[in-house]
């Protein structure tokens, strides 16, 4: 127990209470304290010592409560005259004071103290004593530490932090988050994540609640989130981490929210894709060439390539060649006909076809009429249209009715066209790209070999 000096009843504490209750009352309030405490009187005297100080330097209530300041039992006589000038000159001034003492403990080590002191006034004004809160310099440096890492977070760190609260509301948001969700620090609060994400939010808020439930994953995660701005939705990838909060004042752990710490790593993300989507194409490639190798018909060779190509790239693929066998640059009108084609139903290898040598019938501005006469790659797509639209689309240039969007690449050997190879996606799939196209050419270039390769045979 703490224990002050008692100096008689007083008329504030009433005609029928008993001056103990108020006095175990002050006793309970600075035992309750997380700072070690103590006061002297207007001479220097101690008349509070709380149970922490007693914690931090052993010494008990009873020990220190009526000694005369700190010289011989709580600081080195040399050291007595300074400290005790210094706690008690705060009587003089106006506010608080700190200072850094080295005290002795009971046992008679040392310990760094900071102090913070201020006069206690009487009823008429006038100094009657001071109070002391202190600490060891240690644990005052860590709290220090403490909010100057929360401060710093919450101003220049160089990743978004964000603090969301039970209901998986931002609560408190750092500048770099802010300028993440393309909006401002104190607009953000409150407001539903998915007002900020058009997609993702599921994803985030599922982490979220695990947090809340399970605590922090033991690594990162990576998200794709589609972020609302004022230019329109941007596709992000933020590698995320989430910690726990939980309130320090409760004797059970009460989740106070999740620190939620993320960096965007889109361009880190797109260009890992980009790799492993080229070392994929590339071994796709060096597959279909030593598995073209083994055929011995040269049109077998070009559906081998075909095939090949397809995986992870296409829906569906058609090969048309050239009425004739090869046409030069200039020569028209084009006629084409269907060498070869994926099966439309169910997936399956290419089907050589076209023995009949029937044109099909592409209209005015078919995607690979045109591909024919630029001698170079042509992209189509139905675009935003229900489903109905995108099949009439697709029917009507003579394609499975599911495709979407197409990707036409020439097929040249010896300075001759011979025909067009088709790659078509589906719904699930996104248009074609410019790297797609190049991708689509290298395939090109082998099947124009394999398909010279037979006219050359054949007319052997």
């Amino acid at each position: 127990m703490s224990a002050s000096r008692r100096s008689g009843t007083t008329d504030e504490l009433g005609p029928d209470e008993p001056e103990r209750d108020g006095s175990d009352l002050l006793a309970a309030l600075l035992d309750g304290m997380d700072a070690a405490l103590c006061a002297f009187d207007a001479d220097g005297v101690v008349t509070h010592w709380n149970r922490e100080a007693e914690r931090i330097l052993g010494w008990t209530a009873a020990e220190a409560v009526g000694r005369h300041g700190f010289a011989g039992w709580a600081v080195r006589t040399a050291d007595a005259e300074e400290v005790e000038g210094r706690l008690l000159s705060v009587m003089q001034a106006p506010g608080r004071q700190v200072h850094e003492f080295a005290l002795l403990t009971k046992d008679g080590g040392r310990v760094l103290v900071r102090t913070q002191s201020a006069a206690v006034r009487g009823p008429d004004g006038k100094p009657a004593g001071v109070y002391c809160a202190f600490s060891e310099v240690h644990a005052q440096i860590d709290l220090e530490r403490s909010i100057a890492l929360s401060e710093a977070l919450f101003e220049d760190a160089s990743w978004g932090v964000v603090l969301v609260d039970a209901d998986l509301r931002p609560a408190v948001v750092n500048a770099h988050a802010a300028r993440a969700l393309g909006t401002g620090r104190t607009s953000v609060l409150g407001r539903p994540l998915g007002d900020l994400l058009s997609q993702g939010v599921e994803e985030l808020e599922s982490a979220l609640t695990h947090v809340l439930a399970e605590g922090a994953p033991p690594a990162p995660a990576e998200m794709w989130v589609s972020v609302r701005t004022a230019e329109g939705e941007k596709r992000r990838c933020w590698r995320s981490g989430f910690l726990r909060l939980a309130s320090p004042l409760a004797e059970e752990p009460v989740p106070l929210g999740v620190g939620w710490l993320f960096q965007d790593v889109t361009e880190a993300k797109q260009t890992e894709q980009e790799a492993a989507l080229l070392r994929f194409r590339a071994n796709q490639l060096h597959r279909a060439a030593r598995a073209a190798a083994e055929c011995e018909d040269a049109g077998e060779v070009a559906t081998v390539h075909l095939d090949f190509a397809l995986a992870g790239f296409a829906d569906h693929a058609l090969i048309d060649r050239v009425a004739g066998g090869s046409m030069r640059d200039g020569e028209g009108p084009v006629r084409l006909v269907r060498a070869a084609a994926t099966p439309s139903g169910a997936p399956g290898p290419s089907i050589l076809t076209g023995k009949a040598g029937l044109p099909v019938r592409y209209g005015d501005g078919h995607p690979a009429l045109q591909c024919v006469e630029r001698a170079g790659s042509v992209r189509a797509s139905a675009g935003a249209v229900d489903a109905e639209r995108a099949r009439e689309w697709a029917v009507t240039r003579q394609w499975p009715q599911d495709s979407m969007h197409a990707l036409c690449a020439v097929l040249r050997s010896r300075g001759r066209t011979l025909g067009v190879v088709t790659f078509l996606r589906g719904a699930g799939r996104s248009q074609f790209e410019r790297a797609d196209a190049m991708y689509a050419e290298d395939v090109a270039v082998r099947i124009a070999m394999a398909l010279d390769l037979e006219g050359l045979l054949g007319l052997g």
